[in-house]
């Protein structure tokens, strides 16, 4: 198998954008085992292989269960994830999958009884962020076995937060 495009090579401009939101994500308040959660049963629906090896690889090297990860696909029907973790996961769900499901209304109201209004828009950040990386990594054949955990940890961190311009808003 070989990549199409070599994406960290390619255009470091547009990766360096993408790791700036993942900087973001992991200070943010969800938690690293949430968004592991979230990245994994998206790149499953989106059937993103580099970013299913990325992600459960990174979960197991923070203690995620083998049990959790097998069962993902099926999480409504397991024990295994607290109601947190189930609103989280039907919300990646509907976002995943927008132009089928329009996200419907039930599925907001469920998730806004476990996440802040900042917190929701942080998840769905998550979300369309891993929609992102499972697009370009399918268009482009990104090869996957070879990641590491934290691989791309060094690289976040020379990544800074874009602002706004002095005398500019983001709109």
């Amino acid at each position: 198998m070989e990549a199409r495009i070599e994406l960290r090579h390619a255009n470091p401009k547009v990766i360096q954008l993408l790791l700036a939101i993942e900087k973001y994500l992991a200070g943010s308040g969800l938690g690293s085992r949430l968004q592991h959660l979230v990245k994994t049963r998206a790149s499953e629906i989106n059937g993103c292989a580099y970013c299913l090896d990325m992600h459960t690889k990174d979960a197991r090297a923070e203690g995620e269960t083998e049990q959790r990860l097998y069962a993902l696909p099926a999480w409504r029907e397991t024990p295994f994830f607290d109601a947190r973790e189930r609103a989280a996961l039907e919300w990646t769900e509907a976002v995943t999958l927008i132009a089928e499901t329009r996200v419907p209304d039930a599925v907001y109201e469920r998730v806004r009884q476990h996440f802040s209004e900042a917190e929701l828009i942080e998840l769905t950040l998550a979300i369309t962020s891993i929609n992102t990386w499972n697009r370009l990594n399918i268009a482009f054949r990104t090869v996957p076995g070879n990641y590491r955990p934290g691989m791309f940890k060094a690289g976040m961190e020379g990544v800074s937060l874009p602002g706004p311009k002095p005398g500019r808003s983001w709109i």
